[in-house]
């Protein structure tokens, strides 16, 4: 009832149909201290096809309240599901012709809590993102985004990747900071790229490959020299390139895209704190707690214990 809900609050054009839908498939994620999420994907008729819609909701419930939250909700229609799993006519883009396919709409909820977020704010809070993630506004409010192209690219990304287990959770953790990237991107002032190289496209295609990379290589260290290397661009552009296209700075994407990827391998697989170290290519268990440690605000055995 919840997830109606939310569908729901996004657009009244599915206030009318919203409990007529049929929940087709749901994947979901509740891990402490970690991104929450699910995709919820419902039957429609064909003849409905609202605009697509975006809204983040601001939820501030006190100082230093880890219930603190900025929440994401998506709604996409337009897309065909299939039953099979290894439809030819579907996996070469013909979906609407195939026997099996159905109209169908996607809701993606997304929930970002305040100790996760605050790592990304700058500790003088000047930027209206800054003070967002630190939660120094002091109300509440939810407002509309946009879909731009890049969002929409992150969503659809989402939907139809073919990643399964450990490659799954890693790939989904770093296309859900981009969403929330984009998303905050769309609330603060921010209005010129400040790096003019960066104007290129080739250039920017560089960047997002280097990304690509360290989440490849999420348990295989990559030093940004080789990192540069494997992209062909020179390691300040690289350096400078990469927070300004996506807010951090590389070491702290890759060690965050990490501990995203324990706490998943910890919570959810049940995996001992020594088998996690040694699959993030850490050299020893304490190296590995001690990083955990200063991410999460947690010890390893602690989230286990949960």
């Amino acid at each position: 009832m919840e997830r109606r809900d939310e569908l729901t609050q996004l657009t009244g054009k599915w206030s009318r149909v919203v409990n007529g839908l049929e929940q087709i498939s749901c994947k979901e994620q509740t891990i402490p201290g970690a991104v929450n999420y699910s995709i919820r994907r419902y039957e429609r008729s064909e003849t409905l096809l609202p605009d697509d819609v975006g809204m983040v909701s601001y939820e501030y419930r006190g100082e230093s309240c880890d219930q603190n939250k900025i929440k994401l909700r998506f709604c996409v229609s337009g897309n065909m599901y299939c039953s099979s799993g290894n439809c030819q006519k579907c996996s070469s883009g013909n979906a609407k012709n195939c026997e099996n396919s159905t109209p169908c709409c996607d809701l993606i909820a997304v929930d970002y809590a305040a100790p996760q977020l605050s790592q990304y704010a700058s500790k003088s809070a000047t930027g209206r993102t800054d003070k967002l993630f630190q939660f120094a506004k002091k109300n509440s409010f939810q407002k509309s985004i946009p879909l731009c192209c890049k969002t929409r690219g992150v969503i659809e990304s989402l939907l139809n990747h073919k990643y399964t287990g450990s490659l799954e959770n890693i790939y989904v953790n770093a296309q859900l900071q981009m969403l929330l990237l984009y998303s905050m991107d769309g609330l603060s002032d921010k209005e010129v790229i400040s790096c003019r190289f960066l104007n290129s496209e080739v250039d920017r295609e560089k960047i997002m490959q280097a990304r690509d990379f360290l989440i490849q290589s999420i348990g295989q260290p990559i030093t940004i020299r080789e990192l540069s290397r494997k992209v062909a661009i020179n390691e300040c552009y690289l350096k400078k390139g990469f927070k300004e296209m996506f807010g951090t700075t590389i070491f702290e994407f890759y060690q965050n895209q990490r501990m995203e990827h324990a706490k998943y391998l910890l919570y959810e697989k049940g995996l001992n704190v020594t088998d996690v170290s040694m699959l993030l290519g850490y050299s020893s268990i304490s190296h590995f707690s001690t990083a955990f440690k200063k991410q999460t605000g947690l010890k390893p055995c602690e989230l286990l214990l949960r």
